[in-house]
């Protein structure tokens, strides 16, 4: 069989006419025909229903493009994985990550890029990676629950958020000393749903969940933090956040500081049978070196 006719035939159907897949092909017309026809007599089946104005597949020609585009694909991203494994790594990596891994985030790509100096690392601060990636970003780094979804999610560890509340608002409201007491709370909710949310939290009694509302939500941790800081509520801040910002973060106090709640960091790619080198080396490196928040959640044992 030859190859080159496959991809002729493929050219023809894309293209939607001899004339303009020859175009394409950089070829006579009647090269590019009698191509097809060459093809359709190796096979011994008729692909393509010709008029003078257009062509259409047959149903035998229909399934036929269905199989050879992805054997043909299927060539080209050997074709590229050859290419990549033999010269050294380089390009753009897009991803996207959560605002409050910026600090952690800047080392640790910062040593990817000096073992690997022709790759350069584009980051969209979001928390909105899963929609991008495939489109805008390669990666993304995402926390929490996922939604069923055809991409490939790897672990990066867990992240650790703890409540706090500013001064004014605790001088104004009280401090809560029990779960249940976030209930007649004010709370700045990430990602409420019409004012309400349910926190999820690890504590001297194991899980526990209360549900909470407040008049403000917002799907940025930096927002929160805002609110927070600005005695709106009492909200769920990452440790990641709070490490960064550490000046402005002693203005807010703990609240039920024996409580935090936890998620998944994980990390996310296009279900493609190829991904470029540049790409799977970054993932690869995040997930080696990205140290999350697990540790912070982890206490030393007390000498015996």
């Amino acid at each position: 069989m030859d190859l080159n006719r496959v991809a002729t035939f493929l050219r023809v159907v894309e293209a939607g006419s001899f004339t303009a897949a020859a175009t394409r092909l950089q070829l006579p017309t009647s090269s590019v025909s009698r191509s097809v026809a060459k093809l359709e007599e190796d096979l011994g089946i008729v692909l393509l229903e010709r008029t003078t104005r257009k062509i259409s597949l047959t149903d035998a020609g229909r399934a036929y493009y269905e199989r050879a585009r992805e054997a043909v694909a299927g060539l080209d991203e050997a074709t590229l994985l050859a290419g990549d494994a033999a010269r050294e790594p380089s390009g753009v990596v897009r991803l996207a990550a959560p605002p409050e891994l910026s600090g952690k985030l800047a080392h640790t790509l910062g040593a990817f890029v000096r073992q690997h100096p022709k790759i350069h690392v584009d980051v969209i601060h979001t928390a909105r990676g899963t929609e991008l990636v495939g489109g805008q970003v390669d990666i993304a780094i995402v926390a929490g629950q996922l939604q069923d979804s055809d991409l490939i999610v790897r672990k990066l560890g867990v992240s650790v958020h703890r409540m706090y509340a500013s001064a004014t608002y605790l001088e104004r409201r009280g401090m809560p000393r029990t779960v249940a007491d976030l209930a007649r709370h004010e709370a700045v909710l990430y990602r409420g749903n019409s004012g309400q949310a349910t926190w999820e939290l690890i504590g001297p009694r194991g899980s526990e969940s209360v549900k909470v509302q407040g008049a403000l939500s917002a799907d940025s941790v930096q927002f929160v933090f805002e609110a927070v800081m600005g005695g709106h509520g009492i909200g769920l801040l990452p440790e990641q956040l709070l490490s960064c910002i550490s000046a402005s973060s002693t203005l807010l106090q703990p609240v039920l500081p024996k409580y935090v709640s936890t998620g998944t960091l994980q990390s996310l790619v296009h279900a493609s049978r190829h991904l470029p080198k540049r790409v799977t080396l970054l993932r690869d490196f995040l997930s080696q070196h990205l140290v999350s928040c697990e540790r912070a959640f982890e206490r030393p044992s007390r000498p015996a």
